[in-house]
């Protein structure tokens, strides 16, 4: 009786609607080629749809609001999602960002779907109204810390944003380093949102690690790599996917040669992934000066994901998608194979590392 109370939260939408989807995320700043390529990767998917017809003869409509990657600004934007009456949250981008907006979603009960952040706050406890389309941050940390230590690199630093975000890539590194009986050899911090990072450079140049560990946004992890060099550091630099792929190595230039990246979703220069030449063909019909990267096939596979679970839906409510999602099981998405049920709502846990190289490249 409950869940038919709150399908009726939202009125039934016509077969001939649109359906408006609200995503808060960093458009200007230091942050803003993240909220960009989530964008443009899942508008390519939403406009191939609307193209097509829609779903069921309904249009889909991604509107934007800029957070500058600030909690207060994307709380203060999901209330307008909320008030605005859009049908779901998507691609929210960010830990602290999406953490300031789960209240919000909670209390509203509308679908929060897709965000870029893995942090284990917003899977654990379980929400019923937020979907996780990649793997956590502990996963990624879990096999960053496996690749370091079976190359015999045991004495690791971790370089952080400090703020939720950064806690939970410390916290994902030290659980793997506490399973093999290490801890990280030192720890250091950057601002939100700043490149200011000599005083992390010092902290952690001075004790001599074999690698770092970085948990930040593309210009601060970028400013912490130069900086450490210039300062004769020699080890390896470990990322995970947040920081934003391509963005980092445009950041780095030749710099970028070595540094190593986790990966949540799969490669998108390759051609043996269906839902990869999926992506490619929508970049080509999407024309201008679009480019693969890692941000915006992850924002296309959201989307992808989204448009199913949609597709599956009993009537355009948010209860029915909510239904339509949780059908989503042992669901194979041309070669990268993702799972929802009615108690778990993180559909992959995939994992794998990509090293950057001095001309532009990334490499697995």
């Amino acid at each position: 009786m409950a869940a038919a109370t709150a399908a009726l939260s939202l009125p039934a939408r016509s077969q001939s609607t649109k359906l408006v989807l609200g995503q808060s995320a960093a458009f200007s700043g230091p942050a803003a080629q993240l909220g960009i390529q989530m964008n443009r990767g899942a508008k390519l998917c939403f406009d191939q749809v609307n193209a097509n017809g829609g779903v069921n003869g309904a249009s889909i409509e991604l509107r934007t609001l800029d957070d500058a990657y600030d909690p207060a600004k994307c709380k203060a934007n999901t209330e307008k999602f909320i008030s605005d009456d859009v049908f779901a949250l998507f691609g929210y981008v960010g830990t602290p960002t999406s953490l300031a907006a789960l209240p919000l979603v909670k209390e509203a009960k509308i679908p929060f779907f897709g965000p870029f952040t893995g942090a284990m706050a917003l899977r654990d406890p379980f929400n019923r109204y937020v979907f996780h389309v990649r793997a956590s941050y502990d996963d990624e940390t879990a096999l960053i810390v496996k690749n370091l230590t079976s190359l015999g690199l045991r004495r690791i630093a971790v370089f952080r944003q400090n703020d939720s975000y950064g806690q939970a890539g410390l916290d994902g590194v030290v659980k793997a380093l506490q399973a093999q009986g290490l801890t990280p050899v030192a720890v250091a911090t950057v601002e939100r949102n700043s490149v200011d990072v000599n005083a992390a450079v010092k902290a952690i140049t001075a004790v001599k690690p074999d690698a770092v560990v970085q948990i930040s946004a593309y210009k601060s992890c970028a400013a912490f790599i130069r900086e450490a060099r210039k300062a004769g550091y020699g080890g390896t630099f470990y990322n995970v996917s947040f920081v934003g792929t391509q963005a980092l190595s445009d950041e780095l230039g030749k710099d970028a040669r070595g540094v190593v990246v986790s990966q949540v979703v799969p490669f998108p220069f390759g051609t043996t992934v269906g839902i990869v030449r999926d992506y490619h063909e929508a970049l080509k019909a999407a024309g201008g000066e679009l480019r693969q990267n890692y941000s915006s096939m992850e924002g296309y596979l959201a989307a992808r994901v989204f448009v199913e679970g949609l597709k599956r839906s009993r009537g355009f409510t948010r209860e029915g998608l909510i239904g339509g999602l949780e059908s989503l099981q042992n669901q194979n998405f041309g070669g990268f194979n993702l799972q929802f049920s009615s108690k778990d709502h993180v559909a992959s846990r995939f994992v794998e590392l990509s090293m950057l190289t001095e001309d532009g490249g990334v490499r697995r």
